[in-house]
Parts: C-alpha cells; sequence; structure tokens
C-alpha cells in the first residue's frame, strides 16, 4: 500500500484536497495522512471547511501562524520534516502556491521523498508575488506535475518540465463546484439584508498583501466598491487581515457595501452564483465566478489565469477609483465565450490513477 501525505493550510486547499481525498479514500491501493500547517487558524478560515466538506480530521496540525514569510515557512518546514522522519511516506502531495506549499515540497524533496503539486504550471510573471516564488520552486522540485490548464502544461514546458512528469488532468475547483453546488446555502446575513434574489448584489473579495499592505490601493478598491453600491449593494466577506487594516486606517465605506464575517465554501458558493458581478483579488474566486457563469473584475495587473482574460470572464483593472467604478459597472451584464477551459469535472479521479501508477 502506497502511503501519502497531504499538505493543506489553507482556504483553497481545504476545498481542493477534500475533492481529492474523497477520491483516495475510496481507493485500497492508497492510506493518506493529512498534516495541518495552522496557516490558516480562524474558525471561519478553516475548522468550518472540515465541518461541511466532510474533510477527514487532520491526523497533524502543527498550528503554525507566524506573520513573516520566512519564519512561518521555517517553522513549517521543520515541522513537516519530524512526520516525515516519523511516518516514512512514500510520496507527498502539495496544493497550490501558499507557504504550506513550499514547506511541504521542501521537507520531501530533502528527504528524498517524490513530490507532487496539484495545480502546477500556473505563472503571473511577477516574482514579487511570494505565490509566485513557491508555485516557481515547488514546480521545479516535483515528481509529479498535475496541471489544470492547456496554458499551466505549456508553461512548464517551456521551462523544460515535460514527459511522464507531467499530467493535464483538468481543474480540481471545477470537480469541487460541480460536487457541492446543489449542496450550497444561503447565508443567514442575506435575509436580513433582504439580498436574496438571484442577481441583486455584487460580491466582492479582497485578501492579498499587495492590495491590503498598500494603503492607497485598498482605499482606491473601497472607494470604488463604495461608488459601485450607489446602484447595486455590495457583499464583502471580509478576511481578518482585511478587517484589521481597514479599522487602522479609519476608511470611509458606503453603508450600501455590507462587510461580512467571512463565510464558508457551501455559503460562497451561493453567493458566487446568485452574484450580478464579481469583484476579486483571489485566484480562485476569478475561476469560480467562470464556473457560475458570472462576470468577473480582478484587482490585480496580472492573472495566472490568462484564458478567463482571453475568453471574455475576466477583467484586470488599475488602481485608481474612477478605473475601478467604470470597469465594474462596464463589466455587469457582460458575458464570455462559451468554452470549456478547465476539463470535465473530472481532475480527482485522474489525480488518484496517475498515482496509482507511479513507480518508486
Amino acid at each position: 500500500m502506497m502511503k501519502i501525505a497531504t499538505i493543506i493550510g489553507a482556504r483553497p486547499q481545504f476545498i481542493k484536497a477534500a475533492t481529492v481525498s474523497r477520491c483516495i479514500r475510496k481507493d485500497t491501493n492508497i492510506q493518506e495522512i493529512i498534516i495541518h500547517t495552522g496557516q490558516h487558524y480562524d474558525a471561519n478560515m478553516s475548522d468550518i471547511f472540515f465541518n461541511e466538506l466532510n474533510i477527514p480530521k487532520p491526523d497533524y496540525n502543527l498550528r503554525i501562524q507566524e506573520k513573516l514569510h520566512g519564519a512561518m515557512t521555517g517553522k513549517m518546514l521543520a515541522g513537516i520534516e519530524d512526520i516525515i522522519l516519523k511516518e516514512k511516506f512514500d510520496l507527498v502531495l502539495v496544493y497550490g502556491d501558499t507557504n504550506s506549499t513550499l514547506a511541504g515540497a521542501l521537507a520531501a524533496i530533502k528527504l528524498h521523498i517524490p513530490v507532487a503539486h496539484v495545480e502546477a504550471g500556473l505563472r503571473s510573471f511577477n516574482r514579487r508575488m511570494p505565490e509566485e516564488i513557491n508555485r516557481l520552486i515547488t514546480d521545479h522540485v516535483s515528481e509529479l506535475l498535475f496541471t489544470p490548464t492547456e496554458t499551466a502544461h505549456q508553461n512548464l514546458v517551456c521551462e523544460g518540465i515535460r514527459g511522464n512528469k507531467v499530467h493535464l488532468v483538468g481543474d480540481v475547483m471545477y470537480d469541487a463546484t460541480l460536487f457541492y453546488l446543489k449542496q450550497s446555502k444561503c447565508p443567514i446575513i442575506m435575509n436580513k439584508l433582504g439580498l436574496t434574489k438571484p442577481a441583486s448584489y455584487i460580491l466582492a473579495t479582497i485578501h492579498r498583501a499587495e492590495n491590503i499592505d498598500v494603503s492607497s490601493r485598498l482605499k482606491s478598491i473601497m472607494q470604488g466598491l463604495s461608488d459601485s453600491s450607489l446602484s447595486t449593494p455590495v457583499i464583502l466577506p471580509v478576511h481578518p487581515r482585511t478587517k484589521a487594516k481597514l479599522d487602522h486606517l479609519n476608511i470611509n465605506i458606503s453603508s450600501n457595501v455590507h462587510l461580512i464575517d467571512p463565510v464558508g465554501f457551501l455559503e460562497m458558493v451561493w453567493l458566487e452564483k446568485n452574484a450580478m458581478l464579481i469583484a476579486t483579488d483571489s485566484g480562485g474566486v476569478q475561476k469560480e465566478a467562470y464556473f457560475h457563469g458570472i462576470p468577473c473584475v480582478t484587482f490585480r495587473e496580472e492573472t495566472e489565469w490568462v484564458e478567463l482574460i482571453e475568453a471574455g470572464w475576466n477583467r484586470l483593472v488599475s488602481f485608481s477609483v474612477d478605473n475601478i467604478y467604470e470597469t465594474i459597472i462596464d463589466a455587469i451584464g457582460s458575458t464570455g465565450k462559451k468554452v470549456n477551459l478547465y476539463g470535465a469535472g473530472n481532475a480527482a479521479q485522474k489525480i488518484v490513477r496517475v498515482l496509482n501508477e507511479f513507480s518508486f
């Protein structure tokens, strides 16, 4: 029997792991040990996902909550290394581009344990983003690379990573959206706000350091959302780091921008599929907007998901108040090309099949 470690630590990884782990649990040839680094430790950012997505309780929780990238990654690496030495895994499975991903990959490769990377090959080509460095290093030390799109696949080919290492499987987030769509639920707060009708609000999310930590950017985004809310209410589930920054800056926000607590995945699916438009700086939410056929505006200068831009489902926005407002208003009601970008909803099954065929 193959013994693998699944390394997770942040919201998007919980959702992806829920999809792949569900397939793994049906396979008698694989034993999975789940290691939670603790990167997202707030109950609404972590515990709720394990409960509602039926993810097995982590076998290990490192509870590492450092604020600086180096300290966080170093402590994760040391903690994961101890577990690898104890459990003697055959393979380590990592997801996406977080510090948890990098720490898991480095700990494994230094102990000569093969690494499998789900969502490999993504590139923003902006090396100022910590996520870009994380995924670059992880891809180049991985033995198995599971790409979600043809663009990601070709990025690896251009970097000299090819052959039987790379497998174009589709996007596990599309698997998750299809699986959980019928289980989605309306957040209680939406009833209180009277915003339960489809297309009655704009959904916004902001969490990236380059937007939160640059005060001028955060102020422009909030002013752009406030201006947009005069015609359509805005729902903004507030990430803990975003809330702290908003409180610190004492930004004046329109009463039509409704700041709500973070929501679980099933509530987020409901909010996404019923929105008029989604405005975000999240990589995952850009795709989820497309899965639901909702136009998207992204508060970034580049995106890893270039196919969404090319197909007309997503727009990048520069950081001036007028541009944010005008881009949001112009995008409302728009649609992109009807194209299949992320596979057939069976990426997890393909991943498990490749894991079973892997030669150690």
